[in-house]
């Protein structure tokens, strides 16, 4: 800010020096550096609360472009769900309605379900061995001794 050296401190020291005395330059460099320290810290405070609401700003910036971009999504979600939605209902609409169930229902023969029951018992009672299941061999040549 001010481009002050040595050599002009010293010519500011000798004329205060000139001009107060010895007896009042003490008291008047007290004054001078309160004002001083003053100064300082009244120029850091407001340099800090400058650079806080910039930071504040900045975050404010950010935290409303991350809501915008989490609207967009929400609304991208909204919609994709709502054409599901829709393709589903379309799906349902569009699917033939089930045949009602008759009164005697057929088996895959074209007979009652228990015609076909007692067809199939008759069989078994004919041939006993077809519903019996078979034991594997357990006389193998490695069991001999």
């Amino acid at each position: 800010m001010f481009d002050i050296g040595f050599s002009e401190l010293f010519v500011i020291a000798i004329v205060a020096l000139l001009v107060l005395g010895p007896e009042r330059l003490p008291k008047a460099a007290r004054f001078v550096g309160l004002w001083v320290r003053r100064a300082r810290a009244q120029w850091y405070s407001v340099k800090s609360e400058l650079e806080n609401e910039l930071a504040d700003d900045e975050t404010r910036r950010s935290l409303l472009q991350a809501r915008d971009q989490l609207q967009d999504e929400m609304r991208q979600l909204r919609d994709g769900m709502q054409h599901g939605a829709q393709a589903l209902r379309d799906g349902f609409d569009a699917a033939p309605t089930a045949p009602e169930p008759s009164a005697s229902p057929m088996t895959a023969g074209g007979e009652p379900p228990a015609a076909a029951d007692a067809a199939m018992a008759d069989e078994e009672a004919a041939d006993p061995s077809a519903a019996m299941p078979v034991d594997p061999p357990t006389d193998t040549p490695h069991d001999r001794r």
